[in-house]
């Protein structure tokens, strides 16, 4: 891909998509929530052409039609929104913060989910919610420290500085 592609995508990220990383809650999950990112482009239907291009040339992700006359491209998962945020973060004007701060989140993901990485990396989810402008957003560190509380899982504290850290 060329410079330029790349110029441009960024733009069009910085301008008409959204770079998220999100605690989502699912019952079936060990410890109730999960580390999702995500990239997404949006478009108005009639231009859904320019989403499909996107597509042929990041590889990954998936086409939505909204039911409201938008078009949604959206990459979702930890190598994919990696390898093409890493690609584009060079020429992000407006995101170029929140994507090296979600390049790092996913770096630190391990492969194998404890409680205690789980509650650590949920509050670097809430810090780069801090761009985004969810209104409802309930899903956060506190409320994972509450349903963990709940159901007994809450890391055992160890020490002062566990203790500091984990609130």
């Amino acid at each position: 891909m060329s410079n330029e592609e790349k110029a441009y995508i960024a733009g069009f990220l910085d301008g008409d998509g959204c770079i998220m990383a999100q605690l989502v809650r699912h019952k079936d999950y060990i410890y109730g929530f999960q580390i999702r990112v995500s990239i997404v482009f949006y478009q108005k239907r009639t231009h859904q052409e320019i989403l499909s291009w996107l597509k042929s040339k990041l590889d990954y992700g998936y086409i939505r039609l909204r039911n409201d006359g938008m078009a949604e491209y959206t990459i979702v998962g930890p190598k994919e929104v990696r390898e093409v945020l890493k690609l584009l973060v060079l020429y992000l004007r407006l995101k170029k913060i929140l994507a090296k701060q979600v390049i790092e989140l996913i770096d630190q993901l391990p492969q194998k989910m404890t409680v205690a990485e789980l509650v650590r990396l949920s509050v670097l989810v809430d810090q780069t919610a801090t761009f985004n402008y969810s209104k409802k957003r309930t899903n956060n560190s506190e409320a994972l420290k509450i349903f963990l509380k709940d159901k007994n899982l809450f890391p055992v504290e160890t020490s002062n500085e566990t203790r500091t850290r984990l609130g």
